[in-house]
């Protein structure tokens, strides 16, 4: 394989798609809505309070049934979430969570990743609960839920390792595989270490930094933080790492003796050789890492020491106003002015010191006249019935918009004998002038938006909005919800439309379309990347 680093590529995938399929199973469902979970991430915490409570329940061997997990949400959500739901919807709740977005409604789920040695994609099975049929009392029978291994590694991910522990565990790790010669576990081991001492470098720079800027905005807990992350690392890391890469070289040089006097390697033996080399060179970037931490632990304890010195100095200079001591006094005697170098001279007694703060060049710049202007809009008494109505029909104007953006899009894919059609075939079909162009464009924001759910809902099917939204009384919508608009579209203008796919295309070409307005009136070109639009009846 031409990259090493990519050779357990699919296990690493495996872990990405336990958090994707869970995504997938619980994104796009109304029925949070309905028990006032609104935001993707109370939806995922409670997903994982769940998970959690079906851990502690598989340790300690007990039953797990839908009622346990209703009652168990029921007591969360008097306590902590306080969402205006019964114990009924706490159980429905937790079936929805459990037999849904955990479970699949029963069906196998698989998330491929690539293996790079093969040349094809690998299906890795996915499975984070299972269930078991068990008798309550009265002989009842209730069906039980328990973690699987998938699960139980799922959860366990979540929790991070202390700071100060992890080099340490690495080194643990790396030197049980060095020491069973599994020399191509041992590379990802010290390249996960190596890479620990890089961050814990990048946080001491970073200290220094705020330091710098004002060292009463870094607390004491955080200087403890790093100076004991600092400790841990370079208390004996580096006479470890040299007794390594020892027996690294003695190990290397052995076999390429065997290389010289004795026969050839075989392949085996040829790859050990080459993740021994591998090896060394990052042992010894490990030790200048570990040097340099060192050298910028004491650079850290003076900087911090003399920041806070002149800091407590400043309590002894006098302040005062210079409304009050200086031009109110100029105002009364101004021939004052002519010895105004006396009072300022020693302002400009000692060169300040400059620090470039790199995140004011990655700042939106914004004129001063808009700050203006929103201070102006502010004063505004929101009870004041124009400013209401004119709201609304902003907001009735945007919503044209989008109505307007995704009808054309709709039209122009039923429009085609096959049903689909591509951004560049719309844009190759429009005049810049044309009454379609101010359809598809009214604004950068508005076409932005649509595009941007499109492609997140990839496959939509309009069905299955249709029975939700049967299922489900939600709350009026002031903004844009492209399931809520799709559906009121197809049936306002009685467009024969089952499914809607929307996907990018992968050959590389660019869509711009000039002209275009933003909010502010501007005219802007909007450069997105090639997609296809496609519709089933």
């Amino acid at each position: 394989m031409q990259y090493e680093f990519l050779k357990h590529f699919p296990r690493r995938m495996k872990h990405v798609g336990a958090y994707a399929l869970l995504f997938a199973n619980s994104s796009q469902k109304t029925i949070w809505k309905q028990y006032g979970f609104l935001k993707l991430d109370e939806q995922f915490n409670v997903i994982f309070a769940v998970l959690l409570y079906l851990m502690e329940q598989s340790l300690k061997e007990e039953n797990c049934t839908i009622d346990d997990v209703g009652a168990y949400l029921d007591s969360l959500n008097m306590r902590y979430f306080e969402k205006n739901m019964s114990y009924e919807d706490c159980k429905n709740l937790g079936d929805f969570i459990i037999n849904v977005v955990l479970s699949n409604e029963g069906k196998a789920m698989y998330f491929e990743g690539y293996d790079f040695g093969q040349r094809e994609y690998q299906a890795m099975n996915v499975s984070y609960v299972a269930n078991k049929i068990v008798y309550l009392d009265s002989e009842v029978r209730r069906t039980s839920y328990y973690l699987t291994e998938d699960g139980y590694n799922l959860l366990l991910s979540t929790l991070e390792i202390e700071s100060n522990l992890k080099i340490t565990i690495h080194e643990m790790i790396f030197k049980m595989h060095l020491e069973k010669q599994s020399y191509d576990k041992a590379v990802d081991d010290i390249k996960n270490v190596f890479n620990l001492m890089r961050i814990q470098l990048q946080r001491i720079e970073e200290a220094m930094g705020r330091i710098r800027r004002n060292a009463l905005n870094y607390s004491v807990a955080d200087y403890e933080f790093v100076l004991e992350a600092n400790l841990d690392t370079i208390s004996d890391t580096k006479q470890k790492f040299l007794s390594y890469r020892e027996l690294v070289k003695t190990r290397a040089r052995e076999l390429e003796e065997m290389n010289l006097n004795v026969r050839r390697l075989d392949e085996k033996e040829e790859e050990k050789l080459r993740n021994l080399g591998i090896i060394e060179s990052y042992l010894n970037r490990a030790i200048d890492e570990h040097q340099k931490i060192l050298s910028s632990h004491f650079d850290l304890k003076s900087l911090y020491t003399r920041e806070l010195e002149q800091l407590s100095q400043m309590s002894f200079i006098r302040r005062f106003s210079l409304r009050n001591e200086l031009y109110e006094e100029i105002l009364k005697r101004p021939e004052g002015l002519s010895r105004m170098e006396i009072f300022l001279r020693p302002l400009f007694g000692n060169e300040p010191e400059k620090i470039y703060n790199l995140k004011k060049c990655t700042e939106l710049q914004r004129p001063l006249r808009k700050k203006g202007e929103d201070e102006t809009e502010a004063v505004m008494e929101f009870g004041d019935e124009e400013w209401m109505q004119e709201e609304e029909r902003l907001r009735q104007q945007r919503l044209a918009g989008y109505e307007g953006c995704l009808l054309f899009l709709l039209q122009r894919a039923m429009g085609a004998d096959t049903g689909e059609v591509s951004l560049e075939e719309i844009r190759q079909g429009l005049d810049a002038d044309g009454e379609d162009y101010a359809r598809l464009l009214p604004s950068v924001q508005i076409f932005k938006e649509v595009m941007v759910e499109l492609l997140r809902g990839r496959e939509i099917d309009i069905e299955v909005l249709r029975e939700e939204r049967r299922n489900f009384i939600g709350e009026f919508s002031s903004g844009f919800q492209l399931n809520e608009m799709l559906l009121n579209l197809i049936e306002m203008h009685g467009l024969m439309i089952r499914k809607v796919t929307v996907y990018r295309i992968e050959d590389g070409k660019v869509i711009a379309f000039e002209h275009v307005p933003d909010d502010t009136g501007r005219q802007k070109t909007v450069c997105c990347s090639n997609v296809l639009i496609r519709v089933a009846g």
